[in-house]
């Protein structure tokens, strides 16, 4: 990677050349995900999760051109109060760097960023995934494919309730992610613990998840693996309180010709309506929960194998 193209803050390169644990996260929540001033707000939260759980945070996007790795506090203000941000996923990105254009990273291009600096662990709130009506639309996240390729462990609360689950878990399993429910049986969706669906796999602590991802690296698998965390029990919207309003949201979006990368602001924000609020709320616990959990993962990477 040009050094032009890839800016690391200090703190996080001191951190990297030390072998300390690192997160990185996505700026998309503040951008596309979130409202202002709560989208800042939360952003400046996680950091300060990560960093009270041990790790360095590394707040990702493109700014004119140039991909930063770790984000002044200015620099993550204006995102937050911007609009008309780029959303960047892999197809995107090259052309926001070429052009020296500015955007916020999505799960895909936060996972080749990080890749591409030395970090293996992201925290984000819910992974993109199969859509509702693929059959008609073909619309799959990149977010997928690029938990096959690229060796970063995603921790998220499960992927968007707005989606096809099913078939966003069966796409996994045929592009070989290991799918981890962290502490269930039960895969979560986003806002509610329990999606109906079992977890592929569980594990239980920070150091098993860490000894299946040097397992996977050691058989030469590549790609990295989904880390499902299901959102604390008293901050969920259980999903058969939820499924009503993903349904009516849906068909919202539907009506009015809402489709691609348009599809999960427009529903986040027709939810956050329709709960009155409370998807936010839970939004912002989730990924605060996500980056503890990805900060003690972090430092079981960091921390020296156990010998067989």
């Amino acid at each position: 990677m040009p050094p032009s193209l890839l800016d690391i803050a200090p703190e996080v390169r001191a951190a990297l050349a030390a072998g300390a644990p690192v997160v990185a996260l996505e700026s998309t929540i503040v951008t596309h995900g979130m409202p202002h001033p709560q989208n800042v707000e939360t952003a400046r939260a996680v950091e300060a999760v990560v960093r009270e759980a041990g790790a360095v945070p590394a707040t990702i996007a493109v700014v004119a051109g140039r991909i930063r790795i770790g984000l002044p506090a200015e620099t993550l203000a204006g995102l937050a109060a911007a609009r008309d941000v780029l959303k960047l996923s892999r197809a995107d990105l090259p052309h926001a760097v070429a052009a020296g254009l500015t955007g916020s990273t999505t799960v895909a291009a936060t996972m080749i960023c990080a890749a591409l600096a030395g970090i293996r662990v992201f925290a984000t709130g819910g992974i993109g995934g199969v859509h509702r009506g693929v059959e008609q639309t073909l619309d799959i996240s990149a977010d997928l494919d690029e938990l096959a390729r690229t060796p970063v462990a995603v921790v998220s609360a499960g992927a968007k309730a707005i989606l096809d689950l099913p078939r966003t878990l069966e796409y996994l399993e045929t592009r070989g992610v290991p799918v981890v429910g962290y502490g269930t049986d039960r895969f979560p969706a986003f806002w509610s613990r329990d999606s109906g669906l079992p977890a592929p796999l569980r594990l239980d602590t920070p150091e098993a998840v860490a000894a299946l991802i040097r397992a996977k690296a050691a058989l030469g698998l590549g790609g990295g693996i989904l880390v499902a965390n299901p959102v604390p029990e008293a901050d969920e919207i259980p999903a058969a309180e939820i499924a009503g309003l993903i349904e009516t949201a849906v068909a919202e979006a539907r009506a009015a010709g809402i489709s691609a990368k348009a599809v999960t602001p427009f529903l986040l924000g027709r939810l956050l309506a329709l709960t009155g609020g409370r998807s936010l709320a839970t939004n912002i616990a989730l990924i605060r929960h996500n980056a503890a959990l990805a900060a003690r993962l972090a430092a079981a990477l960091a921390a020296p194998a156990p010998a067989p």
